[in-house]
């Protein structure tokens, strides 16, 4: 079974960055698309960013638009979630997830991702 462990997460200040693991194990990432999900307390689970590795498709929140990157390290099956110029609103628990049967992104992430990581928390403080 795929199991994906986030990690890289931590305390930092408003302005500061960060990069987010997303560690595969027991299949390869290759085909499958993956989501970063985010949740801060009392609000609802978003999407933050997500891809379809078949025909290249990629999402961002506007809420992190020009600021959060997602990208692959295929010889590593990792994902990563690089996040700059982070703000208070950033802070939340952060989920990666795949999902092999998403073959294309349009207008969102799709909430049907199959394989969930256990989340690691980012505070953005001062």
């Amino acid at each position: 079974q795929l199991h994906l462990v986030e990690s890289g997460g931590g305390l930092v200040q408003p302005g500061g960055s960060l990069r987010l693991s997303c560690a595969a194990s027991g299949f390869t990432l290759d085909y499958y698309a993956i989501g970063w999900f985010r949740q801060a307390p009392g609000k609802e689970r978003e999407a933050v960013s997500c891809d379809s590795s078949t025909d290249g498709s990629t999402y961002y929140a506007d809420s992190v638009k020009g600021r959060f990157t997602i990208s692959r390290d295929h010889a590593k099956n990792t994902v990563y979630l690089q996040m700059n110029s982070l703000k208070p609103g950033d802070t939340a628990v952060y989920y990666c997830a795949a999902d092999i049967t998403i073959t294309t992104i349009q207008t969102s992430c799709p909430d049907l991702y199959d394989y969930w990581g256990q989340g690691t928390q980012v505070t953005v403080s001062s």
